[in-house]
């Protein structure tokens, strides 16, 4: 008798119509629910996306995405991450290079809607770290905070294709590249353009490296950029939601 984890998955995987089964034919109404419910899910995720290729071909791609990425959480919220990438993959995409990017910023929109909340920083915690261990800190993003980089002005596609959009909004790809965060200080989420060096400096901390690597990296990357002031930023506008100091909270 085949373990029930065994017969657990060769069920869903009959659902998505994924290889020999030994289920019967009456499954075929339910995996059509199945990949129509999942698909739309992902419509509803990734509207500027559908408005670029249209509904009929979105469809097609997220049936074959579906069944190559099924769901693995029971919050559908949890479902489509592995989108951009798919798309990357796709031959008939390289027309369009930047839907992966597209993809990336609609995913980023999503998550920073859904996740937690975070206090924001402690200043008069953070005056009390020992001068000698400032180099060590590691700041951690707030829960909402996301980062998408492109070479493409993926940003002005996006708002050109939202709904809402002028009809006759046009966007020049020669207009890139974007380095974009995406917070959500209040109820509401916001896109912001960055510098690269900022771009850089958040990405970094969010890596888990120190403060210290962190302005390193910026530097490298903007060597005019105002660390003291873009720090200061960050920690007012709770982008920065927590330090760290010697592996031990303050």
């Amino acid at each position: 008798m085949p373990a029930l984890r065994d017969t657990q998955e060769e069920f869903a995987a009959a659902l998505l119509g994924a290889g020999p089964h030994r289920f019967d034919r009456r499954l075929q109404v339910y995996r059509n629910n199945v990949l129509v419910s999942l698909s739309q899910a992902l419509a509803d995720v990734y509207p500027v996306l559908v408005r670029l290729v249209g509904m009929e071909y979105f469809f097609q791609a997220a049936r074959r995405f579906v069944r190559q990425h099924p769901s693995r959480s029971g919050n559908l919220h949890d479902f489509g991450g592995e989108l951009a990438r798919f798309l990357a993959t796709l031959p008939e995409t390289p027309a369009f290079p930047y839907l992966s990017d597209v993809a990336a910023l609609e995913w980023a929109w999503h998550e920073a809607l859904h996740a937690d909340e975070a206090a924001a920083l402690d200043v008069v915690r953070l005056a009390k770290v020992p001068e000698h261990a400032i180099e060590g800190l590691r700041f951690r993003l707030h829960p909402a905070a996301r980062l998408v980089a492109s070479r493409y002005p993926v940003l002005a596609i996006w708002e050109a294709n939202r709904e809402g959009a002028p009809s006759d909004s046009a966007v020049s790809l020669d207009a890139g590249p974007d380095w974009l965060l995406i917070t959500r200080p209040g109820l509401e989420r916001a896109i912001e353009r960055l510098t690269p060096g900022a771009f850089t400096l958040l990405i970094t901390l969010a890596s888990g490296s120190t403060i210290a690597d962190a302005c390193d990296a910026a530097r490298a990357a903007e060597p005019n950029i105002d660390l003291q002031a873009t720090v200061a930023r960050f920690v007012g506008g709770r982008v920065i939601a927590d330090v760290v100091s010697d592996g031990v909270e303050q």
